[in-house]
C-alpha cells in the first residue's frame, strides 16, 4: 500500500509564480513542500470539523486493513460488516471476491481504497464515496 496518493491541481500563473518566489527564497525546498505544508495547515485549522464528522457517523480515522481472518470470523458468525474510514481502507490481497461479497455489507471511504481487482468489482455497488450510507 502506498504511503501517499498522487493528486493533480491546477494553479494560475500568478499563484505559481508566488510559490516559485518562496521556493527561490529558501522558505520551502520545492513547490510540493509548500503545497503539502499549506494543505496540512488547513487540515489542522479544520481538525474539529473532521473529528466531529467522524464521531457523528462512527468513522475510523487513519488506516484500516481488512484481513482474511477477520472476514472469515464474520462469515463463521453469519454476520456482515460496514466499514467507514477517513484515510485509507485496504482489503488484504488474500481476500477472495466470494468472501468479501458474503461479509462486507457496505464501504464508505473518504481518502483511498485499496483492494484486489476482483474484490473491488464484487463490492462496486457497496462503495459509497459521496453521501452517507
Amino acid at each position: 500500500m502506498p504511503e501517499t496518493e498522487k493528486i493533480t491541481i491546477n494553479l494560475g500563473p500568478v499563484d505559481l509564480g508566488r510559490i516559485d518566489v518562496l521556493v527561490e527564497q529558501g522558505l520551502y525546498s520545492n513547490r510540493t513542500d509548500l503545497i503539502r505544508t499549506a494543505i496540512r495547515n488547513q487540515l489542522d485549522r479544520h481538525e474539529t470539523v473532521v473529528k466531529d464528522h467522524a464521531a457523528r457517523w462512527s468513522f475510523t480515522i487513519g488506516a484500516e486493513v481488512v484481513t482474511r481472518a477477520a472476514l472469515e470470523k464474520l462469515q463463521e458468525d453469519g454476520k456482515q460488516a460496514s466499514f467507514r474510514v477517513i484515510g485509507s481502507l485496504s482489503i488484504a490481497d488474500d481476500v477472495t471476491a466470494e468472501l468479501a461479497g458474503a461479509t462486507i455489507k457496505s464501504l464508505f471511504v473518504r481518502g483511498s481504497f485499496h483492494a484486489p481487482d476482483e474484490v473491488r468489482d464484487v463490492l462496486a455497488d457497496r462503495i459509497n464515496r459521496r453521501g452517507l450510507l
